[in-house]
């Protein structure tokens, strides 16, 4: 009897399908089976407002969750950045795999650099978290821009560029890799620029707790893509997301990363995080260092200390602002 193909539940999106593609050779590969997309349309896909304003958690992730608990599909591929911190009974975070580039890359018009921009230049985002270090970044660099909230697709965003209605706009670096358009980026803003959304450039392999297709153990054959190094990193960001009870619209960011010397494997783990109110007058920034966690819960514990650390310094009270 033939086996029947395992059904990938993916956004519409073009970097969705781009995305879900990906990691469906992978699955295909490490399983032998094939392996088909199941397209599925999620509110923040059908909704006009901007995500500060809709809540931003979950918005991108709730219909293909309900799809794999129905059964319509036999896992999904989300945006780890989307992706709500608590996880829901019955679903499990099988994989994630490797990282690709975890900054924030601007695209401008004339090839300019962030401190290129002339005076007045309207840089879009649809981030509280880019608009605040955005705003930081110029306060303390004498450059004067405007940020806009904007929604849609990667292409009509940068299409906003070239009709002249922005300036720049910011978006997430590996997005634009993923469907070819990293030719367009003017700079790679740097981590002590913006900070990235915690698990940003990081992709999240779900399925439903012991699944099994034609006897085959899902959970198991999905851990074939999981790479430890970033799944430990975006433990640790998305700890500290949590346990600064903010969702994924609130202006935080956080990126951990390898300490190494060069000649030894590294032994450290450095977790970098940011809170800033809109204009980007006040920051809460803060670095914390610890061994590369080994378990779950060392990288959760790293997380919750700079957390901690965060909310000592007045945290919550720049975390209630949202994109107008």
């Amino acid at each position: 009897m033939t086996e029947k193909p395992l059904r990938l539940g993916t956004r519409r999106s073009r970097l969705a399908m781009a995305q879900s593609g990906h990691v469906a050779d992978a699955v295909s590969e490490a399983t032998g089976r094939s392996v088909e997309l199941v397209e599925i349309t999620t509110y923040g896909d059908t909704s006009r407002e901007q995500l500060a304003q809709i809540g931003g958690t979950g918005v991108f992730v709730t219909a293909l969750r309900d799809a794999l608990l129905r059964g319509d599909v036999d896992f999904a591929v989300h945006s780890l950045k989307d992706l709500p911190t608590a996880q829901p009974e019955g679903l499990v975070l099988a994989a994630v795999p490797e990282r690709a580039d975890p900054r924030d890359a601007l695209i401008a018009r004339d090839g300019l650099r962030l401190k290129e921009l002339p005076r007045g230049a309207k840089v879009g985002t649809g981030s509280p978290r880019r608009m605040a270090q955005l705003n930081a970044y110029a306060r303390g660099h004498g450059v004067e821009i405007e940020t806009v909230p904007i929604r849609g697709n990667i292409d009509s965003r940068i299409g906003y560029v070239h009709s002249g209605e922005l300036d720049a706009v910011v978006l997430a670096a590996a997005g634009l890799s993923r469907i070819g358009r990293s030719g367009e980026v003017t700079e790679f803003l740097s981590a002590d620029t913006v900070l990235p959304a915690p698990g940003q450039g990081a992709l999240a392999v779900e399925c439903a707790t012991g699944h099994t297709v034609d006897g085959l153990d899902l959970t198991a054959a999905l851990a074939e893509l999981d790479d430890p190094c970033t799944r430990g990193a975006v433990t640790a960001e998305r700890a500290l997301l949590a346990a600064l009870e903010a969702g994924c619209s609130a202006p935080v960011g956080a990126l951990a990363d390898l300490l190494a010397d060069g000649q030894t494997t590294a032994k450290e783990m450095r977790l970098r995080g940011v809170v800033g109110n809109l204009d980007g007058s006040t920051l809460v920034q803060l670095t914390t260092t610890g061994p590369v966690p080994s378990t779950h819960e060392e990288a959760t514990a790293l997380g919750a200390e700079l957390a901690a650390d965060m909310l000592a310094k007045g945290a919550a009270g720049l975390m209630g602002e949202r994109a107008l």
